[in-house]
């Protein structure tokens, strides 16, 4: 979820001028985050012919590997093992975070209530963490106005996205909405296209036509599909594509600001965006629904839920910011693959969702074209660099 805005700031940065080999040398100690970011390529990039799994063994194994000289073996070592674990807390956390928002929607429907709360719990948290002094897992620090006006932008994007896919969350089974979310790359292209004027290579857009067929054959297929889920899977796409190319454009203005710090920031605005909607579309069948959610579950289990998703939810998308600043963002864009893989999967064991062969063919259809899609944006960046 909200990679865009870190990749923008992280540009921003990178434009401040090269550093001596020296300076390098002096912070390689104290900052093994920015070592791994701007070492070089330390894998050889896997065919297209190679499956999403046997790409993400190749992240894993990137992600602590060192440019020639620069960090001492043992260093490497620890930062691949930290890398490692901040993926498996990422993977567990969002796979928590998918199974119990939806465990909520089956007794308590109200997604942008739902929605509300995710974001309300993660800036509680925030907060509390800012007071008790952890400012570096919280705001990091003040922001000016310039740099309020620069997150603005995509966080709204960001809440409007968050909504729209948990409608879909809501409105039909996970794999699905997870499916249909595939085509997020075909917005990206679409939308940079047209706001950016960026020509993207035939051979990217090429790719693109795989995931548009898969995810028609699983829609097509899908034994709870319904127009409600689908359109709003749809939008969460376009918003999240939007909040990207708004961030390109406007996140220049933020330095020195870590990424936890930016997702804090990023949170804080969307529950100003959501709390007066879920108001307003969901408040006045807020009481009656609750009450039915309480008498079908209990009030300590729902109470309980929602305060367990909605740190869930923030802790899941943090752990993503941490990983992005760790590895490549392509090389996060194969862990984003792996990532729908592992929720579909469990969530279709945990809930007994059927799928039919068709649905199943196009969901791996799908995947494929995204990781196919990945891996040639991997080539051509490369051949700008």
């Amino acid at each position: 979820m909200a990679q865009a805005m870190v990749h923008a700031t992280r540009a921003t940065l990178a434009r401040s001028g090269p550093r001596s080999k020296a300076t390098v040398a002096r912070k390689a100690s104290v900052a093994p985050v920015c070592h791994l970011a701007n070492a070089k390529p330390a894998f050889v990039v896997p065919s297209v012919r190679s499956t999403p799994l046997a790409k993400f063994s190749h992240v894993v194994k990137a992600a602590g590997e060192a440019s020639e000289g620069s960090v001492v073996p043992v260093d490497a070592a620890k930062e691949k093992l930290i890398t490692v674990g901040f993926i498996s807390l990422w993977y567990a956390l969002n796979v928590a975070f998918n199974l119990t928002n939806k465990s909520i929607f089956m007794t308590f429907p109200f997604p942008w209530t739902v929605s509300a709360i995710h974001v309300v719990v993660g800036s509680i948290y925030c907060a509390g963490m800012y007071v008790a002094g952890a400012k570096k897992a919280s705001f990091g620090r003040p922001i000016t106005g310039s740099e309020l006006k620069a997150i603005s932008g995509p966080a709204m994007m960001h809440a409007l996205g968050h909504i729209a896919a948990n409608i879909s969350f809501a409105a039909v089974a996970i794999s699905l909405t997870h499916t249909v979310k595939t085509l997020e790359p075909v917005f990206n292209v679409v939308t940079s296209s047209i706001f950016l004027g960026t020509n993207t290579p035939l051979p990217i857009v090429a790719s693109l036509f795989p995931i548009m067929l898969g995810v028609a054959m699983a829609s097509a297929a899908e034994l709870s599909f319904n127009w409600i889920g689908f359109v709003t899977a749809m939008l969460s796409n376009l918003t999240f594509s939007m909040r990207a190319v708004w961030s390109k454009k406007a996140m220049s203005d933020i330095k020195d600001l870590p990424s936890t710090a930016l997702y804090a920031y990023t949170t804080l605005i969307s529950m100003v965006v959501c709390v007066p909607l879920a108001l307003i579309f969901e408040g006045p069948k807020l009481k009656a629904g609750a009450d039915a959610a309480i008498a079908s579950v209990g009030a300590v289990p729902f109470y309980t839920s929602l305060l367990s998703v909605g740190l869930l939810y923030h802790l899941y998308n943090q752990f993503a910011f941490n990983t992005l600043e760790r590895v490549s963002p392509v090389s996060h864009g194969v862990c984003n693959v792996v990532k729908r893989v592992v929720i579909i999967g469990t969530s279709v064991l945990f809930f007994g969702n059927k799928l039919t062969p068709k649905t199943l063919a196009g969901t791996v259809i799908a995947l494929a074209g995204t990781a196919l899609y990945t891996e040639l944006s991997t080539r051509q960046k490369m051949k700008k660099a």
